[in-house]
């Protein structure tokens, strides 16, 4: 095994918007009759989702909102589910906001500047001097990509907390259509955020929740598939919508051999030796093919699957939801090792190798 030691994930926070659905809720909501999306969204594997709906019109149906009402929901959701999940990823170590020295935040269901981290700021009163990044539009994936970041930074301040928040409001990125399209994505996506913390140094603090050492990342981009996951401009709608190519979940399972074998070369690791597996929870028919191509078994992703079920994809804070479900469990043991894996646009897989 590598030598290299890197930062220490210390504890980890959500919170999800105010109210829940199940797909038969969201179905009635909108009046959907159609039995190709009514069959999409009740063999989804998803049982309830947090979502914000749009406002009944005087008639009782739900009103299409413009794209500027869609911005300002994304901007208060994810500000305030945001802010949530960092305090509650704080009182899971026992730190205080002043703690903090450096808050990376990721979203891809809105665009804000200033960025979400400065507005967090200001709404929790986090000292001015806080170091900060934003990573906005990376999509599903982002989540990894900002710890391999975030992973630097505390590599380079021994001691010093940095957190990274994830905030969704996918709700904010929902269009109304009666496409296929459309229905995918209406089917899937829900609102949450998760907070990771992070400590670098050789001797975190012993007074912390004790969580794995960071060992390796490995990054995958499938140029060749670079439109199957794009947030496009709909002219007829005036508004952004997002769009899911149909073979998604062939081409990152086809993918996903590749760049975990990759992440363990070198380690003296085999994926037989790996004791958790944590995988965004992108949907049903992914995690099939992510399972089939690595030899994982339905207890592999258990984690993954409840994800999906209680909260359906959650984008870039997913994979942090099946963490924090298995740091509840409390089976990791010291010298167990976890693969951390994401997918989303471009096409792109991220992966992360932790060990206890």
């Amino acid at each position: 095994m590598t030598t290299f030691l890197g930062p220490t994930i210390q504890g980890v926070g959500t919170a999800v918007s105010a109210t829940s659905y199940s797909q038969q809720d969201v179905l009635d909501a909108f009046e959907i009759t159609d039995p190709r999306i009514r069959s999409l969204f009740l063999n989804s594997a998803i049982d309830r989702r947090y979502l914000t709906l749009p406002p009944l019109g005087p008639d009782g149906t739900r009103t299409l909102e413009p794209q500027g009402d869609l911005l300002d929901k994304h901007k208060e959701l994810a500000v305030d589910m945001g802010a949530r999940a960092l305090e509650a990823c704080l009182k899971d170590i026992g730190a205080d906001l002043s703690d903090l020295r450096y808050l990376c935040c990721v979203t891809s269901t809105g665009f804000l500047t200033p960025g979400l981290s400065a507005l967090i700021m200001r709404r929790l009163g986090i000292d001015r001097h806080c170091h900060r990044a934003d990573i906005v539009g990376m999509g599903c994936n982002a989540g990894l990509n900002a710890l391999n970041a975030v992973s630097g930074w505390a590599a380079a301040h021994p001691g010093e907390l940095a957190v990274i928040v994830c905030a969704e409001a996918c709700s904010a990125a929902y269009a109304y259509d009666s496409t296929m399209r459309t229905a995918v994505v209406n089917s899937l996506f829900g609102d949450g955020a998760a907070a990771i913390a992070l400590v670098g140094g050789e001797e975190p603090d012993p007074t912390a929740t004790a969580g794995p050492r960071i060992r390796k990342f490995a990054s995958c981009i499938i140029t060749e598939a670079l439109d199957a996951m794009r947030y496009d401009w709909d002219r007829e709608q005036d508004r952004f919508s997002f769009y899911l190519d149909p073979e998604i979940p062939y081409v990152v399972g086809a993918h996903a051999e590749l760049v975990v074998d990759r992440l363990l070369n070198g380690t003296g690791l085999r994926r037989r030796d790996i004791d958790h597996w944590l995988i965004h929870s992108g949907g049903k028919k992914v995690i099939d093919a992510v399972m089939v191509n690595l030899g994982l078994t339905r207890h592999d992703v258990r984690h993954t699957t409840d994800v999906l079920r209680d909260y359906g994809n959650l984008s870039s804070g997913s994979f942090l939801f099946s963490y924090d479900r298995l740091v509840a469990e409390g089976i990791a043991a010291p010298g167990d090792h976890g693969v951390l894996m994401t997918m989303g646009p471009g096409s792109t897989i991220e992966t992360a190798l932790v060990q206890w």
